[in-house]
């Protein structure tokens, strides 16, 4: 399995790592073993809302090649639903059998066309700016709508990495990991 990570400047770092960090742990804590991933931008560099920097292990190439891509949400995601060439480089990801947000990065699931149709969630203040994009805003922590997730806001993105990890490796692999990682979590059912 091959994730892509997109990041895009004015993200919320949080919004990304929250759910890096335990869906990279399949591969660290030898789970999933071949569990790979890439930081993906539409430009060589990237600063997040308070100006940390990173640097994209690709930049502008097509997502096609990935089964599972995360947009994660910030302030860069009111103008980017309007930009024509990053809703275009999202829609490359069609065929990602996983297309995953959380926070307002479900502005950008939904500008690509991927939520026509599905329930979805966002951070709360911005439901009404996804309602266009979907059949539904549904104030949920996590919505699944199967090939589609959305997760709320901000620290939703944890309890959606650990969601996927036991979407794609079981509630054993998301206890585990939870548990390494001191979540509180690891203990619900």
């Amino acid at each position: 399995m091959k994730a892509a990570f997109i990041i895009f400047d004015q993200m919320t770092t949080l919004d990304l790592i929250g759910a890096y960090d335990p869906l990279t742990r399949l591969k660290s804590m030898n789970i999933l073993p071949e569990f790979e991933w890439d930081m993906c931008s539409l430009t060589q560099k990237v600063a997040d809302d308070r100006g940390l920097r990173f640097f994209p292990d690709t930049a502008g190439e097509p997502l096609g090649e990935y089964d599972l891509i995360f947009v994660p949400g910030g302030f860069g995601t009111r103008s980017l639903q309007f930009d024509t060439e990053f809703t275009a480089w999202i829609q490359t990801a069609s065929s990602a059998k996983l297309k995953v947000s959380v926070c307002t990065g479900a502005l950008l699931l939904g500008s690509a066309g991927f939520l026509a149709g599905k329930r979805a969630t966002t951070h709360p203040i911005a439901f009404n700016e996804l309602e266009p994009y979907c059949q539904s805003v549904v104030d949920q922590r996590v919505v699944d709508e199967g090939d589609v997730i959305t997760g709320r806001g901000v620290s939703s993105s944890i309890d959606l990495g650990l969601f996927l990890v036991e979407r794609l490796a079981g509630a054993d692999a998301r206890r585990r990991i939870a548990q390494q990682m001191d979540y509180p979590y690891w203990n619900l059912s």
